[in-house]
């Protein structure tokens, strides 16, 4: 799709990450820390949130924790709109 993820690298000191999609888009996306609960509580952890990945077009951690790249995708796209 559209939206598979083709490079994502973690921000240097934050829960951000820079993502690039197939089509070309790119941008930031910030985790707030806050909402880093349950499943997605790890990625609190630097050290773990740095060892972020691809997995078939989603952004992905160890132990099976990945972020849907279709919301991902709408908000790059709607920062994208802001910046115009």
């Amino acid at each position: 799709m559209y939206w598979d993820v083709v490079e994502v690298r973690p921000e240097q000191d934050s829960t951000g990450l820079f993502v690039r999609f197939k089509d070309g888009l790119s941008g930031q996306i910030e985790l707030r820390r806050e909402e880093l609960t349950g499943a997605l509580a790890p990625l609190r952890d630097d050290h773990f949130f740095e060892r972020v990945f691809i997995d078939q077009g989603a952004v992905a951690w160890p132990g099976d924790i990945d972020l849907a790249p279709d919301a991902m995708y709408a908000e790059v796209a709607r920062q994208a709109e802001v910046l115009r």
